[in-house]
């Protein structure tokens, strides 16, 4: 399936926060989310959180976002998600990338 990556500051935008719970800290979570989300041109951050879970800023097309959090739940047999749990969000035009933060 292929995608357009110019689409930006159209109608179809969505911001969502997510938090990861699982297997998602020291196996390479972070790095996959930022490396997907790059390649799918989203923007955004994600992070560790001091309860062993992740939490991520998810911004672009929804039905992309939505392939970003499929492929995570699939990805390896590193990561294991256990629960998300997902919070819609004002769009944060200010963001112009992908990071990963502290």
């Amino acid at each position: 399936m292929t995608y357009s990556m110019g689409m930006q500051h159209n109608n179809s935008q969505a911001s969502y926060h997510y938090v990861f719970s699982g297997r998602v800290q020291g196996v390479g979570f972070r790095a996959t989310c930022r490396q997907r989300a790059v390649a799918l041109g989203l923007t955004g951050w994600v992070r560790n959180r001091f309860d062993g879970k992740v939490e991520a800023l998810l911004q672009g097309p929804e039905e992309i976002i939505q392939l970003l959090v499929t492929e995570l739940q699939q990805y390896s047999d590193w990561i294991r998600i256990d629960a998300i749990e997902r919070e819609k969000r004002a769009m944060d035009w200010e963001l112009r990338d992908f990071r990963v933060r502290g």
